[in-house]
């Protein structure tokens, strides 16, 4: 499906010791505090969707239908976003790629945020305003995904993925950037600056996947459910849930939006690969990795001691009692953590 009317007239527009942070507090779950996941479905898309799939050679949605329910979420869930200063829609070889600033009471170095699989930009809402008081910051729905990016052609290999997002670095406003990715957001900055490092001065990976470690393979199977449009809402909603450490995902808009992305959106996207270890000692710029103990897109201690052997420059958080979901259950305390880092 191309893009509505909506987004056609927007598109004339337009290694140091482990850190344990404190436990996560009681009624951590609060309002978007389950904040996804984006472990998602991905594992079992990438097992199915192969079999399943539609002759188109890009990202689509299902139908206007589809389209316009996770729109609708998108726009309930961005109201909890801070006013943006600019909102971009960025041409790029594979796509047109929607990016918005928000300016920073700080004068730290820009950042740039990469949300999830089968999330946008909304999901960052808890982050915002501990991370404005540091500088600038910029986020981007990635291409391919759900959200109000268009993707126009193939993205082929994990060389696409880093072309399309310099792409978009190199025509914002600033010339270099802090990159900080959530989950396969996480893996995005990796790859990026694995092929493209000279928009990127540093980077915070939170609990990202396929970079330190590779996914649990019970993590793959309860997540076979969650990737076909026909089964049931509830088992969808189980899968986040899970991925969150069993915070309720219900009547939350920024949860509507991420179902229904997961649902009525069909991927066309490579498989990502793992990031190995000789590639991580090729990342030379400065990395925070952030590990959420209780993650099940990983095994915890594996990838943080995967990143402090391989990371030349590497600096290693491992948040006890966190989930996946740890972007929206601890954001002040990732902010304090980038802010040190950044200050290093």
């Amino acid at each position: 499906m191309g893009p509505s009317q909506e987004q056609n007239q927007a598109l004339t527009h337009a290694s140091t010791p482990s850190h344990q942070a404190k436990p996560r507090r009681t009624g951590w779950w609060r309002r978007r505090r389950f904040l996804i996941p984006a472990g998602l479905v991905l594992a079992a898309v990438l097992v199915f969707s192969w079999s399943m799939r539609s002759p188109s050679p890009v990202g689509h949605w299902d139908s206007a239908e589809g389209q316009d329910r996770f729109l609708n979420a998108y726009d309930e869930s961005f109201t909890d976003m801070p006013e943006t200063a600019e909102t971009f829609d960025i041409r790029t070889d594979f796509g047109v790629v929607r990016a918005y600033q928000f300016e920073g009471q700080g004068d730290g170095p820009p950042s740039v945020l990469l949300p999830g699989r089968a999330s946008a930009s909304p999901v960052w809402a808890d982050n915002m305003a501990s991370l404005l008081a540091l500088g600038d910051v910029y986020t981007i729905d990635l291409l391919g995904e759900p959200g109000r990016s268009v993707q126009e052609r193939p993205i082929t290999n994990d060389a696409d993925q880093a072309a399309w997002l310099n792409q978009v670095l190199l025509q914002l406003p600033p010339d270099q950037f802090h990159v900080m990715g959530l989950s396969i957001g996480g893996w995005t900055a990796a790859n990026l600056a694995l092929h493209h490092p000279e928009s990127v001065t540093a980077m915070t990976l939170i609990d990202p996947v396929f970079v330190f470690d590779d996914m649990p393979l019970e993590t793959v199977l309860r997540s076979i459910p969650a990737a076909f449009s026909w089964m049931p809402k509830s088992w969808r909603d189980g899968f986040n849930s899970y991925t969150a450490g069993g915070a309720p995902v219900e009547d939350v808009p920024v949860a509507e939006m991420i179902e229904a992305g997961m649902q009525h959106y069909s991927l066309r996207l490579p498989q990502p690969t793992r990031i190995s270890e000789d590639q991580l000692t090729e990342l030379e710029l400065p990395v925070l990795a952030i590990i959420a103990s209780e993650s099940v897109m990983l095994d915890a201690e594996d990838a943080a001691q995967t990143a402090e052997r391989a990371l030349p420059a590497g600096t290693v958080r491992v948040y006890e009692g966190a989930s996946h979901a740890v972007s929206g259950e601890e954001p002040e305390q990732i902010a304090q953590d980038v802010l040190d880092f950044l200050a290093d």
